[in-house]
């Protein structure tokens, strides 16, 4: 059994351990995960010895329902580094509850990992960068107002054995690790790939933002925003497992006189991209393996 199975509730533990189970009896498991976001998930083509299997086919899992999302679990090697890839992903907006929403990143977890890489389609707010800039993310603002996490941890405060007489609820302090962030910097340097750092906002979506949210979320400091990654990105360090945030900007945020957005602006960006961040990813992997 995963040592991070009894670190969920009883209300989610069976759920995640049968799909766990499942995996493991067709060899799933690996050293690094990654979660590929919108336009993102050709890097999976490119792992060596794959094996895949759909979503729909593992025990509790919900198929994609966001284009370009192809609802695939991946399993091989990648510049020597066992992985495991989930090649799309669910978003708040779908409209699934958090434990289902979540199952397959818990599942990521008690399958072994180490570290996981989670990567996202994001909008531009920092005015420097442009569409197709890589940005890796040091720190995150949730605003989707709800804890994603309530009922699924066995020790919903944390560590702080204080906690539960006293109200506070365990935080996640440098959540994402200072030296993963560098070294995605330097291997993006090595390869001759530009990069960013920055702040990502998580927002509840499926709208894009108006222009008031967007002077907002600059106002507080985000350099980027989406509506995926932040309630994946606690799950896992809650689970032990060191989280490394990377968006691909795909437009700058809209503002006056500009086009409205879609979708498939977005899902264009990422494929004019995913040569370069297929590239970052092969150099990067070896270093944190």
């Amino acid at each position: 059994m995963s040592a991070r199975l009894p670190l969920l509730s009883d209300l989610w533990r069976g759920r995640v351990g049968e799909a766990v189970d499942f995996l493991q009896d067709r060899g799933f498991g690996g050293k690094v995960g990654l979660i590929l976001g919108s336009g993102l998930g050709v890097f999976a083509d490119a792992v060596k010895d794959a094996e895949g299997i759909e979503y729909k086919d593992i025990p509790g899992y919900h198929t994609t329902s966001v284009a370009e999302h192809k609802g695939r679990l991946v399993c091989g090697s990648a510049a020597g580094v066992p992985v495991v890839v989930m090649q799309g992903r669910l978003h708040p907006y779908e409209g699934l509850p958090y434990d289902d929403l979540l199952l397959p990143t818990a599942v990521l977890a008690c399958l072994g990992i180490d570290t996981a890489i989670v990567t996202n389609a994001a909008g531009g707010l920092n005015r420097y960068f442009a569409p197709g800039d890589l940005m890796a993310i040091t720190d995150q603002i949730d605003l989707h107002l709800h804890d994603p996490l309530r009922g699924l941890l066995t020790r919903p405060f944390g560590d702080d054995p204080g906690a539960a007489e006293t109200g506070r609820i365990g935080g996640v302090p440098d959540l994402y690790d200072r030296d993963l962030a560098r070294k995605l910097v330097e291997a993006a340097a090595n390869c001759g790939v530009p990069m960013h750092s920055g702040t990502y906002a998580s927002m509840p979506g499926p709208p894009y933002e108006a222009k008031a949210e967007i002077g907002m979320l600059r106002r507080i400091g985000c350099d980027a925003v989406g509506m995926s990654t932040a309630p994946e990105t606690v799950l896992l360090k809650r689970l032990g497992v060191a989280p490394v945030g990377l968006s691909c900007i795909t437009n700058p945020a809209r503002e006056t006189g500009q086009p409205e957005l879609s979708h498939q602006d977005v899902v264009e960006v990422g494929a004019m991209v995913r040569d370069r961040m297929a590239t970052l990813l092969f150099a990067y992997l070896p270093m944190i393996a």
